[in-house]
């Protein structure tokens, strides 16, 4: 098929399933910040009159005494909980599964997530499937959600996902571990709470990934095809609060002010989404999570400096105005200089945060088939421009490590 009608199914697609979305009502949830913030929303929690709560988390949150600090005001407001901290990133179906076990074992009404985009993701599945016949696969796809989930609350414990804003969920098959999703604007939590407390002290290389990860979001949503005001304006804050923090963030773990300011980028970025949908980079990340087990944040940095320099062109003015805002280009560069510079301030940002160029795992003989894959992907993504099997392939091909890279790796 040639690109003009293959570009043409793909618009076509886009704007029907687009209806939908631009019909549904307004998104209003509450969202408690600040020091303090995690107890505000246990309370909130506890006032709406939920007896019985499922907690999805993982172990090492719970060993960390993260979850206990949410556990104990619940408990401290009568509510009781139970914990299911069998959350692995990337979650699966069989999670959700054992999810939902425990949910119906201790008659819980109500469901709250700690931990990162797998966490919540888990629980947002847990939740909705829990009134929607319980199994989640049937939920694959967009509004399949038809009765309303049990009541969904958020604590996000890194800044990356932007899952605690979203209408969506991915959930993995535990076989073959392709990725599923999930959206409705049901799924979206009731109430969050964006504590920079359960930040402080997160390490460098999970600060770095889940950072790269919200600013991947901000610029898709910016470039998509999708995108309105809103989410433009979402977008274009995330992008700037990204470059200023996130190298304080990864700089100083301990640092309350730049943790606050990431979770908030991130949280803007999540609800951009909402909007605008994601893209490209997003596309072959996923394919190299399925295939290296690479981590979701990790994934996107990696390509996206790539994928940008591919969609330049067709998304010049929009990554234009990004160079001029982090101010690595001004006024009197032209758009195309600013969207150079912009681009190589991304592949930078990744060298200052310790993010490879490469990618170690990475082989020849798999890039055919991912790139099949993240083709399909993509074509349901509002994406400026479509990749061709071979756009996609010249793309992976830049991650690969070259023989004497390779060499001196083995030594």
């Amino acid at each position: 098929m040639s690109k003009f009608f293959r570009t043409l199914l793909q618009r076509t697609y886009l704007a029907l399933i687009t209806i939908p979305f631009k019909l549904m009502p307004s998104l209003a949830y509450m969202a408690f910040t600040g020091q303090g913030s995690t107890a505000q929303l246990c309370r909130h929690i506890a006032r709406q009159g939920i007896q019985r709560v499922l907690v999805v988390s993982d172990k090492p949150l719970v060993n960390l005494g993260i979850v206990a600090r949410a556990v104990d005001v619940l408990t401290e407001e009568g509510v009781s909980c139970t914990i299911y901290d069998g959350t692995l990133p990337d979650p699966t179906f069989a999670m959700v599964d054992d999810g939902l076990a425990l949910q119906a074992q201790y008659n819980c009404d109500a469901v709250l997530a700690i931990g990162g985009g797998s966490s919540i993701d888990c629980a947002k599945t847990i939740a909705s499937a829990a009134t929607n016949g319980r199994d989640a696969t049937k939920l694959v796809g967009y509004f399949k959600v038809k009765k309303a989930p049990l009541p969904l609350f958020a604590l996000p414990t890194t800044s990356g996902t932007g899952s605690e804003a979203t209408i969506a969920a991915v959930i993995s098959d535990h076989h073959s571990h392709e990725k599923f999703f999930i959206a409705d604007p049901k799924m979206l939590p009731s109430a969050v709470a964006l504590d920079a407390d359960l930040l402080l002290g997160m390490p460098a290389a999970i600060t770095a990934a889940t950072g790269m990860d919200a600013l991947t979001h901000a610029i898709e949503t910016y470039i998509s095809l999708w995108g309105t005001d809103s989410s433009n304006a979402y977008g274009y804050a995330a992008v700037k609060m990204v470059f200023e923090y996130l190298p304080r963030a990864y700089k100083d773990g301990n640092d309350a002010v730049a943790r606050e300011q990431m979770s908030i980028a991130a949280y803007y970025a999540g609800m951009a989404i909402n909007d605008a949908g994601v893209g490209n980079v997003h596309a072959i990340a996923h394919q190299l999570g399925r295939h290296y087990g690479t981590p979701h944040g990790l994934a996107n940095a990696l390509v996206m400096p790539e994928v940008l320099r591919f969609m330049a062109k067709t998304s010049q003015q929009p990554l234009a105005k990004l160079g001029r805002l982090i101010e690595v280009a001004t006024s009197s560069d032209s758009d195309l200089q600013a969207t150079e510079k912009f681009i190589d301030a991304v592949a930078d940002l990744n060298k200052r945060l310790g993010v490879p160029a490469q990618l170690d795992r990475l082989n020849e003989a798999d890039i055919p088939e991912i790139a099949i894959a993240a083709v399909k992907e993509c074509s349901g993504y509002p994406v400026p421009i479509l990749m061709s099997h071979a756009d996609c392939q010249a793309i992976l091909r830049t991650l690969l490590i070259s023989t004497e890279g390779a060499a001196a790796l083995a030594s």
